[in-house]
């Protein structure tokens, strides 16, 4: 199970290269691919998104969000926070899913280098 953040789930849908495209395309080839539900939210409320993309986020696992989740999310962020990070509410969301599930993030999003070092989120590849 590897969990897919909507940074880069955009590079990839928009042809763009990285380490994260590859983790993607790879994560879809062997069928590991799940998204956090905020994921799901952020993508489906871009205006443009084309059909096609939409009956593909659609058809992906998604994380459920287990009991205690909200409290464990709202601590997490304020143990980032706390420190001095970077800690935007949708990545904290985002980050609890994955920690729930000990599922790797694939993201090219740099906020969320302070969930790794502070929590022990696994970003997909490090």
């Amino acid at each position: 199970m590897i969990a897919l953040d909507s940074s880069s789930l955009i590079a990839y849908l928009g042809g763009e290269q990285g380490a994260d495209v590859d983790a993607v395309e790879l994560a879809f080839e062997q069928r590991q691919g799940v998204l956090p539900p905020v994921v799901l939210s952020e993508m489906l409320s871009e205006r443009r998104l084309p059909l096609q993309v939409r009956e593909l986020l659609l058809q992906l696992p998604l994380l459920e969000v287990e009991e205690g989740y909200w409290e464990r999310a709202g601590l997490l962020r304020s143990l980032v926070l706390q420190r001095g990070r970077r800690a935007p509410l949708a990545d904290a969301l985002i980050a609890r899913s994955c920690l729930d599930h000990n599922a790797p993030l694939v993201t090219r999003d740099a906020d969320f280098s302070g969930f790794a070092r502070l929590a022990g989120l696994r970003l997909f590849g490090s």
